[in-house]
């Protein structure tokens, strides 16, 4: 396997993007804004543990999806 960075030379081979700030995107829907702020604590987790924390956004993502639309957010 290819390593990104020599063994001698320990600066990353490229740079750490900024990590995005859920709490600054305005969704207009709260369900979804909520299970957004799941991914908030994924920086600091193990890759390991990245799975289960994709799951449960994608299964928070699902349900927000079906739910139906509350009266004052232009539902019927």
């Amino acid at each position: 396997m290819t390593e990104l960075n020599e063994a001698h030379h320990p600066i990353a081979a490229q740079p750490t993007p900024e990590w995005p700030d859920t709490a600054d995107t305005e969704l207009g829907d709260p369900s979804v804004q909520a299970a957004l702020a799941g991914l908030d604590s994924l920086q600091a987790t193990p890759v390991a543990d990245h799975e289960a924390i994709y799951g449960e956004l994608h299964d928070a993502l699902l349900v927000s999806l079906n739910e139906e639309p509350a009266a004052g957010n232009g539902g019927a």
